[in-house]
């Protein structure tokens, strides 16, 4: 886009601090940030930004960090009407005894579509501006994502048996590519293969997908190696290690994110970083259940792309990415003896640019660069719960929690202005339907 004095745009941003994240190791002072038909036109010091340029609307932040918006790599967001259901179970019986019981009374196109507005809700207001979803009714979820304009990555859901969704793995495949093509074009809504997990998933169906994926370019969505259980039975069933199973099947590639990865070896290691694999780490997750502690440290010796999820609120019980960073941080730490594992800007990048380009989105966000879409999130410092501030990056991860989030934007629009989320639906209306739903499942 050609400048002159007072060219027209459509939005200037004048924050305290601005942390790009690409380029590394960078925060600027006293920057501004503007954008034009939903993308970054120019980054410059406040100073020429006032005199450059005349915006339809800013925003003064001079207490505040601005920064790519959070980009959640993993989660079941309409199982966030589970909440809490239960707690202090390990993976195993927490899924056979209450949530796939649960999900078999329940689960259906209302269901999806209620949970997945309440987890939107939630996600924007704490900075998460994509999400790589998974789970049933995968049309029910855009549309949801689409209401609240949040940008996500839909999982079109694999599973080797029925459920109330489709009855077999063919079955999966032909809903969920003709949802695919329904939703072909949309500006935030894009899709995604997900298969469960290997176990979930026969040999032939696991290299469908990957024959799938590989011809229409899809991103694969997969839990793998989240325990040693399941370790153990893939060893008994196939003679093999999950990771080596699906490599055997073709599905190891730099469109595949191995969702918790808890359990790799060495060798396994530097397998995913040969075929340019990402993983989505889940700490709080992993912690909750007792999976284990991912070796992060060793991943990104490996130079594996890592980013961040929260999981489904089921498990989690929250779908916050600064409780994950901060996690992911102290875990890495404690897990390896070494203070000095995943500092704070290892942290945020995870949160952002490791999971954009783990989605095959890293050229439009996760990172605050001329031409990028508009994604940004503003964190507010002006409390005294924050201060002194010494290092913006710092507080980020080992200070701010989602209620300092202040303003979000999606592709330029405003979504979250001064703490308070702008969508179609109100707050009273989400809490109705979490309201009604509870009701039900109890």
């Amino acid at each position: 886009m050609e400048t002159c004095l007072n060219t027209a745009i459509d939005l200037l941003i004048h924050p305290r601090w601005l942390v790009p994240v690409v380029p590394d190791n960078v925060t600027l002072d006293q920057h501004s940030i503007a954008v034009h038909d939903g993308r970054i036109v120019d980054i410059l010091p406040q100073s020429e930004a006032r005199f450059r340029y005349q915006a339809a609307d800013s925003y003064e932040l001079p207490a505040h960090v601005l920064i790519p918006g959070l980009v959640n790599l993993h989660t079941h967001a309409a199982m966030t009407l589970m909440r809490g259901i239960s707690d202090d179970l390990p993976l195993e019986r927490w899924l056979r005894d209450v949530i796939w019981p649960t999900e078999s009374q329940h689960v259906s196109p209302a269901f999806v579509r209620d949970g997945t507005l309440l987890a939107a809700y939630e996600m924007l207001r704490g900075g998460i501006t994509t999400c790589n979803d998974m789970y049933f009714f995968p049309d029910d979820a855009a549309c949801a994502f689409a209401e609240t304009g949040m940008r996500a990555v839909v999982g079109l859901i694999v599973l080797g048996f029925p459920s109330a969704w489709a009855s077999d793995v063919d079955d999966y495949l032909r809903k969920g590519l003709a949802i695919r093509d329904k939703w072909h074009g949309h500006p935030l809504v894009s899709f995604a293969i997900a298969p469960h997990s290997p176990y979930a998933v026969p040999d032939a169906g696991l290299e469908r997908t990957a024959c799938i994926a590989a011809e229409l370019d899809l991103p694969i969505h997969i839990h793998v190696h989240e325990t040693v259980n399941e370790i153990n039975e893939s060893l008994a069933a196939f003679g093999m290690r999950p990771i080596a199973r699906l490599e055997r099947l073709g599905l190891l590639g730099s469109n595949l994110t191995a969702v918790h990865a808890v359990h790799p070896d060495e060798t396994e290691l530097a397998l995913l970083a040969r075929r340019g694999c990402s993983i989505a780490h889940c700490p709080v997750s992993n912690m909750k259940l007792a999976s284990g502690i991912a070796p992060v440290p060793s991943m990104l010796r490996h130079s594996i792309n890592v980013g961040l999820g929260s999981d489904g609120a089921a498990s989690n019980n929250r779908l916050d990415l600064f409780q994950e960073m901060r996690q992911a941080a102290l875990l890495a730490k404690v897990g390896s003896s070494d203070a000095g594992a995943v500092p704070a800007r290892t942290a945020l990048r995870m949160a952002t640019m490791g999971g954009a380009h783990a989605l095959g989105l890293g050229s439009m966000v996760g990172s605050l660069e001329i031409g990028k879409r508009a994604d940004l999130c503003a964190i507010a410092l002006d409390d005294p719960l924050t201060a002194p501030c010494f290092d913006p990056v710092s507080h980020l991860v080992h200070v701010c929690d989602r209620r300092q989030v202040s303003h979000v934007w999606v592709d330029g629009k405003i979504r979250v202005r001064n703490g308070e989320t702008l969508l179609q639906i109100s707050d009273n209306e989400l809490l109705a339907l979490a309201s009604l739903w509870q009701t039900k499942l109890v």
